[in-house]
């Protein structure tokens, strides 16, 4: 059976997104592995996890990655200075620097194109997999593209979304946790178990999931 893999927040954390994908998850190009957004920011090699991205899906593996509230504001500053100030409140300095540049007006186009093309969410059979969450009040949850990058829930009452399980990142939780809502069978899945943070309030993992398993891989972290 093809494998699907979930992956959540990496932010900057290179080395250890590199030892989670090739020495814990072993991928392989028959794989499908869905990124879950925030890439960059906070850890201070942002542009080699992108890099890694883009090199992979040269290779011919199947990546997918979707857009998060980071890669949002980096496009957003990129095209409207006055967007600038809310990124920079959110890490975007060490994502500036780890690109070599002085300001984010600098970013090479393909790297900018990157960013700007990626997708708000993605639907495998029931399973939604995107960064944050979903608008439930909304008479279409997927229109409202903001929500998807900021806003989470424990569960969903909206009847677009009824039937569907929920894989999403963006705020960290701790494994035990993570572990308890796959062990309950929720209709939601956070993922993102604090990788940059190290191991504050038990967090600092870097965490895959394997949908058709439901076997949770973590790393501890590993860069400085």
């Amino acid at each position: 059976m093809k494998r699907l893999f979930a992956i959540g927040d990496i932010h900057g954390c290179y080395e250890t997104f590199h030892k989670l994908v090739f020495d814990y998850i072993k991928l392989r190009k028959t794989d499908r592995l869905i990124l879950l957004g925030d890439y960059i920011d906070r850890g201070s090699r942002s542009r080699e996890v992108i890099d890694l991205i883009i090199r992979l899906t040269h290779e011919g593996f199947d990546i997918l990655p979707l857009t998060g509230n980071h890669e949002w504001m980096l496009v957003n500053s990129y095209l409207n200075p006055d967007m600038l100030p809310l990124w920079l409140m959110n890490s975007g300095q060490t994502t500036i620097e780890s690109f070599g540049l002085n300001e984010i007006s600098e970013l090479d186009e393909v790297y900018f194109n990157f960013f700007r093309n990626l997708p708000y969410y993605h639907r495998e059979g029931n399973i939604l997999f995107v960064h944050a969450g979903f608008d439930d009040g909304a008479d279409d949850p997927f229109a409202d593209k903001e929500s998807m990058i900021w806003e989470s829930r424990l569960f969903y009452s909206n009847p677009r979304l009824a039937g569907t399980r929920i894989i999403h990142g963006h705020r960290p939780k701790q494994i035990d946790y993570v572990i308890n809502t796959i062990r309950q069978n929720n209709q939601v899945i956070p993922i993102d178990t604090g990788c940059v943070y190290g191991r504050e309030m038990n967090y600092g993992y870097l965490s895959a999931l394997e949908i058709n398993s439901m076997e949770l891989i973590s790393v501890e972290k590993t860069d400085s």
